[in-house]
């Protein structure tokens, strides 16, 4: 196991892969998905695209029981077709110039998928690296939020979790690549000078 992109918190990890989201075999895959529900392009599309109708049909009911979804909250259907158990649809924030508390609502965005996973004891969970498509949010802003709200709340865990941020090409992977350095520097025990 390549400990170059890993995290370990507690009883937790959190590991950086590139590849495909639909592939993973996980509790819980996180889509990046829109308010409707309805699929779309990216991240989206690839999700209901493999996982079937079966993840729209649960969307559906969900948009007619409470309506779309804000940015920042997230939903918890079936995986369909996916080899993961359940899809969490998470809407992000669409970047807006970062003035308008994209950074806190991207915040919000991880956190909600997040207790939507322990209330469902959920233990492993796959994430994209939400609203860096369609939405415009600069993945070198976005990956730095995503890694330490997720970092911080693996804190709060007793129960292990086991995170991966799967990125699907390498400019992206890179960007979390430094993002997670950047941590590691941060939590790593300073040397004492005698």
């Amino acid at each position: 196991m390549d400990q170059e992109n890993e995290l370990t918190i507690r009883a937790s990890f959190i590991k950086l892969i590139q590849g495909d989201i639909t592939t993973q075999e996980v509790d819980a895959i996180v889509n990046a998905a829109n308010g409707s529900l309805m699929g779309g392009g990216g991240v989206d599309g690839a999700i209901h695209k493999a996982g079937g109708p079966a993840i729209l049909e649960d969307c559906k009911a969900l948009v007619e029981m409470q309506g779309p979804i804000s940015a920042g909250m997230a939903v918890i259907t079936s995986a369909g077709n996916l080899p993961a158990r359940h899809v969490i649809h998470a809407v992000g924030p669409i970047w807006m110039g970062g003035t308008l508390g994209e950074a806190e609502m991207l915040r919000l965005t991880y956190e909600e998928s997040l207790k939507l996973a322990v209330e469902n004891e959920l233990s492993s969970i796959a994430f994209p690296s939400i609203s860096t498509g369609a939405y415009r949010y600069p993945v070198e802003k976005a990956a730095p939020v995503a890694l330490e709200t997720v970092a911080e709340f693996l804190k709060e865990q007793k129960k292990g979790i086991k995170i991966s941020f799967v990125l699907f090409n390498e400019e992206t992977y890179n960007a979390y690549q430094a993002a997670l350095n950047k941590i590691k520097a941060s939590i790593l025990p300073k040397k004492k000078h005698s």
